[in-house]
């Protein structure tokens, strides 16, 4: 399916035409109707060969409907611009025009009506000199009565050629559905209409309401007054919904693929139009069928900040115009540039950001913010620059690079300010380097050779504990003990008269003075090893009794240290009772 919004001055047959092309009426309301004026978005369509289906929006022409224009041509990728033969350019086909080159509209086709009225040359001429200086360009145009239908045939064949000019929309996109229209159907619920530019909808899917969070699922879906299962872009829907807040829809709400959008009421721009400079203070952004007014703060000669007066799910990228309600006029159009900025605090901190904005894309983008998951980078409408460097957080290189520095600085400072622990806890060094999980600090360890980690600490190349005097003669106290009787750990008795407590206890382990087994259970160095030998001379498997003789120990020593060699590889435990060496077949 292709959409094609209409445009052009009130009362020029934007509603005739559709009309005779595609034998549907446009206008919904009575009053419309009655008046012979469209008020409110219409929609009707046409099947063409070589084109498929082909689905119009009628907009009003009326300048005090420009909103309810807006909220219909906003998200839709072409137009079909009307202008009368016996009138010629009028004040509303300028601001129509305006509209559409600030939104970017790019593809179109001009139809000139009333030409059995009038001779159509003069007005052709002029409508066609003006849409080529906007973002339409030159467009093709066709002469068209929609009373006797002169002109029509030709108008379809444009139509055609149009809709083969028509960027492919990508299925696989995040849905940002803008609502245009909601009622309710009896047994049916809510039921909201919309133009889906991207993605696809099928029934069944859950759909997130952009302004509160809520969770929506898809009921049924119609295209074109048909039922269907599945809807992709680019199509006119129609999407049955329920959940909490169905009722509350209306035009101006975006329904969204869940957890995949951020919503914002702040957002640096550039500008396509006036000066920021000269922009009024206060203006209505307009975005998808959305309305809602700002506060312009400029950063450059063509960058502003705008603070919105409701959140909406914004992407770099997005491009939405600025409107100016009271004087009837169109000042800018905008690009959004950053959906997330930083505040400006400082004295000159416009200008600054002005010229960070020259940079757009996603290394400039990761660079700005240094760290920042890959998700929400997709979010913002920014293309990931680099593969994530720990699970989905992405960093700029040199943010990285300087992270690295700082984590080895962080674990020599911990080792100069605890001698006897020099040991930096993971946890101090993820907050000392302000990381947001462990496993940032994890994957800097992975990428800094001179550091090493061990039961959750940090240490340098050269951190050794600086054990003082006194308790370096009671470690070596110790030690004499253990070199006469190597697995008689001693009691906890003789540790406490020694002033060796678990905190020196670990220094000494980490000097390689002493090998910890277990809680207050120490050996010298190489004492797993040694035992594991032992044991291998043993008739295998054997018991843990059989195990405290050959090694000479007691059972408060021995059922650690066979714990400990399990752990380590030298032993396997077969059942409650028996183990065997590893090595030993």
């Amino acid at each position: 399916m292709h959409v094609v919004a209409t445009a052009g001055h009130v009362d020029h047959g934007k509603s005739a035409l559709l009309r005779a092309l595609t034998g549907m009426e446009p206008d919904r309301w009575a009053e419309e109707r009655r008046r012979g004026m469209t008020i409110d978005l219409g929609f009707v369509w046409t099947r063409l060969p070589a084109a498929g289906d082909v689905a119009f929006v009628d907009v009003p022409g009326h300048e005090r409907l420009v909103g309810n224009m807006l909220a219909g041509a906003g998200p839709v990728p072409a137009v079909l611009f009307v202008v009368a033969a016996d009138q010629g350019w009028q004040p509303q086909s300028e601001e129509h025009l305006a509209i559409l080159d600030a939104l970017g509209v790019r593809h179109g086709v001009l139809a000139v009506t009333r030409s059995d009225l009038a001779a159509p040359d003069a007005a052709r001429a002029e409508a066609l000199a003006r849409l080529a200086e906007s973002s339409l360009g030159k467009v093709p145009s066709v002469d068209v009565s929609a009373v006797t239908g002169q002109g029509l045939d030709a108008l379809r064949d444009a139509l055609v050629l149009l809709a083969g000019e028509l960027p492919m929309p990508d299925h696989e996109a995040d849905v940002r559905l803008w609502v245009d229209r909601a009622f309710t159907v009896r047994g049916h619920g809510t039921v909201v209409t919309g133009t889906l530019g991207a993605g696809a909808l099928h029934v069944g899917d859950r759909l997130q309401l952009a302004r509160d969070g809520a969770l929506l699922r898809v009921r049924g879906l119609e295209c074109l007054k048909e039922s269907r299962q599945e809807a992709g872009a680019v199509a006119r829907v129609a999407v049955n919904v329920s959940g909490p807040g169905a009722a509350t829809l209306g035009r101006g709400d975006a329904l969204l693929t869940p957890d995949r959008w951020l919503t914002t009421d702040t957002v640096d721009v550039r500008l396509r139009g006036e000066p920021a400079g000269d922009l009024p203070r206060e203006l209505t952004l307009h975005m998808g069928s959305a309305a809602v007014p700002v506060t312009v703060r400029p950063l450059g000669a063509d960058t502003a900040r705008l603070r919105l007066g409701a959140a909406l799910p914004l992407r770099v990228g997005d491009g939405a115009l600025l409107r100016d309600p009271g004087r009837h006029r169109i000042p800018a159009g905008v690009t959004v540039l950053d959906v997330r900025p930083p505040r400006l605090t400082r004295r000159g901190a416009a200008a600054v950001r002005d010229e960070e904005l020259r940079e757009a894309d996603g290394a400039a983008e990761l660079r700005r913010r240094g760290l920042i998951r890959r998700a929400e980078l997709l979010a913002m409408g920014v293309t990931p620059p680099a593969e994530p460097v720990a699970g989905d957080w992405l960093a700029d290189p040199d943010h990285w690079a300087a992270l690295r520095d700082r984590l080895g600085a962080v674990v020599e400072e911990h080792a100069t300010r605890h001698p006897l622990d020099p040991g930096c806890p993971l946890e101090s060094a993820r907050r000392a380097l302000e990381l947001p999980e462990r496993s940032l600090v994890e994957a800097l360890l992975a990428r800094s050779p001179e550091l090493r980690h061990s039961e959750g600490r940090l240490y340098g190349s050269h951190a050794q504990p600086t054990l003082p005097p006194r308790i370096e003669a009671a470690v070596e106290a110790v030690r004499a003990d253990l070199t006469r009787q190597p697995f008689r750990a001693p009691e906890a008795e003789r540790l406490a008269e020694l002033g060796l407590d678990a905190k020196v206890l670990a220094a000494a382990e980490a000097a390689g003075a002493l090998l910890r087994i277990d809680r207050g259970i120490v050996l010298l160095p190489g004492a797993d090893a040694q035992a594991a030998a032992v044991l291998a001379r043993l008739e295998q498997p054997f018991t843990a009794s059989q195990a405290r003789r050959a090694l000479d120990t007691t059972r408060r020593v021995v059922i650690p240290l066979l714990e400990y060699l399990d752990r380590h590889g030298h032993t396997e435990r077969l059942d409650g009772t028996l183990r065997r060496c590893r090595d030993t077949r």
